[in-house]
């Protein structure tokens, strides 16, 4: 029973499918992907420019203060 349905399916699509012209495009394939890698070099141009943001000071450890109100409970155990 699957297998009639999809062998309907698949001559149905294939039917279909030499009838119809395909949709018209706004410019040649190639304008497309070119303007498409364009775009994405773009934004990885922009997203790379934000990696030097974690390297401007040097990572520095909070000190446990025990007079916080409420104590960070990962400090893992330096508050004491």
């Amino acid at each position: 029973m699957l297998a009639t349905l999809i062998s309907t399916a698949v001559n149905v699509t294939a039917e279909a499918a030499g009838h119809e012209e395909p949709a018209p495009l706004i410019a040649p394939p190639l304008v497309i992907g070119v303007t498409m890698f364009v775009i994405f070099a773009v934004l990885m141009f922009v997203t790379v420019s934000y990696t030097n943001l974690g390297r401007r000071h040097e990572a520095v450890d909070e000190h446990a203060d025990p007079h916080r109100q409420h104590p960070n409970k990962h400090d893992r155990g330096q508050g004491h």
